[in-house]
């Protein structure tokens, strides 16, 4: 029987379960987690943000339920309309919630549309509704809505657009795409990079120089224009399903290589120990002492490197969206929507076009002060 330098026992005999041992593992586990947890919870901003992501991303499969409109539903009547306010009060008395209906004026000075709320005919909202159909979490076709637009009214929470579209829908669809490609990209840049880290930190050799190579290669190319290049080269002609899935793996591929740096480092360090040369002698696999010793040692870092590496993906989605080279109409993208609110002009005049940017800086931070809060609980330096 031995201990690791991580404080976990070791059972040195190969034919003998040592059940001791595995329960004292248990317990060092669950104290261990408990620690992380009891840390993390200091960290206010990374408590809140982490509580913020987890309802944003359960929130997901019913963008369709909690979008008063689909995505590309049309309101010709309505281009441009400003931002709608619900109101519970009407003259004094509290009746509920409710919007205005609205009657379109022509501005002679400015020669666009001004939409004019009638502020006498209170129309309460309707619940459960019927409206468009959608895809309830990607599979059950429904068109119950959870809230809509009393007949003779609408409903513009954050305006509409050129088309008469629902800014406030679009976000909600848009967020389906935009949170998602996150996730994809970094599971493709963990799976590359851990494996290449791990062959070159754990074997050295010729293979390390190979990986060091191609690391160095793609870390010397300017970032910006080999995603330009790379996206423009996908055909116009897919869909955008196969479009988001290239995007994804596109910025998953480029992101590898920091990650395998880090690997390949932590290895180097790691496969001097004890315990890394007892699995050995013992007749352990390579690829076992990689996967049951070498990374566990590492899982600390991976999942801080995770939730800072997802808003990296977010904003290269919205970067290549914004510059008509990530995902395409109809697909609705965050990306996507502030493409179409590249005319300065028209945000001079309509400025809730640009609304579609702070829920990418909401959630760019929420990332960020989450991975910060986990860096911090993860540290073993902290007292």
């Amino acid at each position: 029987m031995s201990i690791r330098p991580d404080g976990r026992f070791v059972d040195d005999t190969p034919y003998e379960r040592d059940l001791g041992a595995e329960a004292r593992n248990a317990e060092l586990d669950m104290s261990n987690s408990r620690l992380l947890w009891l840390r993390f919870k200091q960290h206010k901003l990374g408590l809140i943000s982490a509580i913020f992501l987890l309802l944003a991303y359960f929130s997901l499969p019913f963008a369709g339920f909690i979008a008063p409109y689909t995505p590309n539903e049309r309101l010709e009547d309505y281009i441009y309309a400003p931002p709608q306010m619900i109101s519970l009060f009407h003259d004094g008395q509290f009746i509920g919630p409710h919007v205005y209906p609205t009657v379109a004026e022509m501005d002679l000075e400015t020669f666009s549309w001004k939409y004019v709320p009638d502020k006498d005919t209170p129309l309460p909202l309707e619940y459960f509704c019927e409206g468009g159909s959608y895809r309830l979490a990607g599979v059950y076709v429904t068109d119950k809505h959870m809230f809509c637009a009393p007949e003779g009214a609408t409903i513009f929470l954050f305006g509409a657009d050129r088309l008469g579209r629902d800014v406030f829908s679009r976000i909600l669809y848009g967020a389906q795409l935009s949170l998602t490609v996150g996730l994809v990209g970094i599971t493709v840049s963990f799976v590359i990079g851990i494996v290449l880290g791990s062959i070159a930190g754990y074997f050295g050799g010729f293979l390390d120089w190979v990986i060091n190579r191609v690391i160095e290669i793609l870390r010397s190319l300017p970032e910006l224009p080999l995603w330009l290049a790379l996206s423009a080269a996908v055909p116009s002609h897919w869909s955008p399903v196969a479009v988001f899935f290239i995007i994804s793996i596109i910025l998953g591929i480029l992101d590898w290589p920091g990650l395998a740096r880090a690997v390949r480092s932590k290895f180097l360090s790691l496969r001097e120990e004890e315990f890394v040369k007892a699995a050995e002698m013992m007749g352990a696999k390579p690829s076992r002492v990689i996967r049951k010793h070498l990374l566990p040692n590492f899982l600390s870092h991976l999942i801080a490197s995770a939730t800072l590496s997802i808003p990296a993906m977010i904003l290269g989605e919205t970067a290549l969206s914004f510059l008509g080279l990530g995902l395409r109409a109809p697909a609705v993208s965050w990306g996507v929507m502030l493409n179409d609110a590249q005319n300065l002009a028209s945000i001079e005049i309509y400025p809730w076009t640009a609304i579609p940017m702070l829920p990418i800086v909401i959630v760019v931070l929420a990332f960020n002060f989450f991975g910060d809060g986990l860096r911090d609980a993860m540290d073993p330096n902290r007292s």
